[in-house]
């Protein structure tokens, strides 16, 4: 039996009621408990494996938050990550006093971790770490990845001494507080759930140690304050959505003069007798439309005035800026579209400090242009991953997007009205992308 009502010593202004009570199983999932609502899924068995489930659920009661403002909004944190880290803290807990947490496991975890391994889940595979670890399952889980990638699990082992060594000055009281501090968060909760959680989302996005030299890396990357590992991936692109555009007066459209049968000046006389279609006079083409990618990171901002030049200079360009937060799961915007149909931003966005994105936004600019339309891109040639690393795959990748659809390449702002009207520019000074051309020409 169970009484969840009776759980006390919560200093969070929860306050107890009526609980209903489910019957579960102490099968992995088979327990479970909703502090909102009350009610407590847990299994009736009088064996040691169904006790310690009980315990804990009454745990959670116990410890973890019941509101969602007690829960902080945070960018960095995967919601998967905080769950397994909560889950790693209520173990923790039962553990120090004293409960046979080594009879929490199933069988289930070997075969699991190599299933995980086989289908490349990384981000499943860190989190899961954490609802194991310290427990029955935990050796069997480790077995399981192991089986399936030996490098994934001494990964996975680099996490779980960093988590051990995060934890290893707490004591119970401390670990279990539930008084809420300045930002409306459990103590306990701030000081060991949340920290994991953000090491696990940092672990989660990380490219998996593939040898000795990316396994240090790795590594380096779990201690306070350093940098995130590679992810060998661009960012999803999430497009600025609250942006406000003006109006902005023309100062009229660049013009080229072109043979055309019928006009007001007969300009190339010489084509009555020389060409077939006798296009003789000089017709007007504008050249004011294109689409052009500008990269905003670190000193690439563009201007509130460069950006104003640049739409006059070409009214009908769509252009875009873009820059990616190293390691952001996509809470904060990467992408904006700077000026679209002869407007303009009415704030121009800042950049974000990383790239993350180059290619992605290559490829949506390509999307957009019309056939024979220019695409330009404003870059130094410095791509760079999700946590903004420079990937010399990720530098291929847009290298063959530049040559195959004849991107044109510029260095600043100021040089993108040339560039849309078609005037030459060298790729040899474009950093890493500059030097893959020549491979991939």
């Amino acid at each position: 039996m169970a009484f969840p009502e009776l759980v006390e010593g919560r200093r969070d202004r929860f306050e107890q009621g009526r609980w209903a009570i489910e019957e579960g199983t102490s099968l992995r999932g088979g327990a479970s408990c909703n502090l909102t609502e009350r009610v407590l899924r847990i299994p009736s068995g009088v064996d040691s494996a169904s006790r310690t489930v009980r315990a804990h659920e009454l745990m959670h009661i116990r410890v973890s938050p019941f509101l969602a403002r007690h829960v902080p909004d945070d960018a960095d944190i995967s919601p998967r990550a905080l769950e397994c880290a909560e889950e790693f803290r209520v173990n923790l807990l039962l553990g120090r006093l004293g409960f046979d947490v080594s009879t929490l496991r199933d069988g289930s975890e070997k075969p699991g971790g190599r299933r995980l391994v086989e289908a490349r889940q990384w981000g499943e595979a860190v989190c899961f770490l954490l609802a194991v670890l310290g427990t029955g399952g935990e050796t069997e889980y480790l077995r399981g990845i192991a089986a399936g990638d030996a490098m994934w699990s001494k990964a996975l082992r680099a996490i779980k001494k960093r988590v051990l060594s995060m934890v290893e000055g707490l004591d119970v009281a401390q670990i279990a507080d539930t008084r809420l501090n300045g930002d409306d968060v459990p103590e306990g909760f701030a000081a060991v759930t949340l920290p994991i959680a953000r090491l696990l989302s940092r672990s989660m996005g990380a490219a998996v140690p593939h040898d000795a030299v990316t396994l240090r890396i790795f590594g380096r990357s779990l201690e306070t304050s350093s940098r995130r590992a590679p992810s060998g991936v661009f960012a999803e692109l999430h497009f600025d959505q609250g942006m406000t555009y003006v109006d902005r007066r023309r100062r009229g459209a660049h013009r080229r003069s072109h043979p055309a049968t019928s006009g007001t000046a007969m300009r190339y006389p010489s084509r009555l007798l020389l060409d077939p279609m006798q296009r003789a006079f000089a017709g007007r083409a504008s050249s004011q439309g294109g689409v052009v990618v500008i990269d905003q990171s670190g000193s690439m901002d563009v201007s509130a005035t460069s950006l104003e030049d640049l739409l006059r200079s070409a009214p009908d360009a769509l252009i875009v800026g873009y820059s990616h937060r190293p390691g952001d799961s996509g809470g904060t915007p990467n992408i904006w579209v700077l000026a679209a149909n002869g407007r303009v931003a009415e704030r121009p966005h800042i950049g974000n400090v990383g790239n993350g994105v180059d290619g992605p936004a290559l490829s949506w600019a390509l999307r957009q242009a019309r056939p024979s339309e220019p695409v330009v891109w404003v870059t130094d040639g410095q791509v760079t991953d999700s946590h903004d690393h420079p990937c010399h795959n990720l530098s291929l990748e847009c290298a063959r997007l530049v040559t195959r659809h004849r991107i044109r390449l510029v260095r600043s702002v100021d040089e993108v009205e040339g560039a849309l009207r078609r005037r030459p520019s060298s790729r040899a000074s474009f950093g890493r992308v500059g030097r893959l051309l020549a491979v991939v020409t």
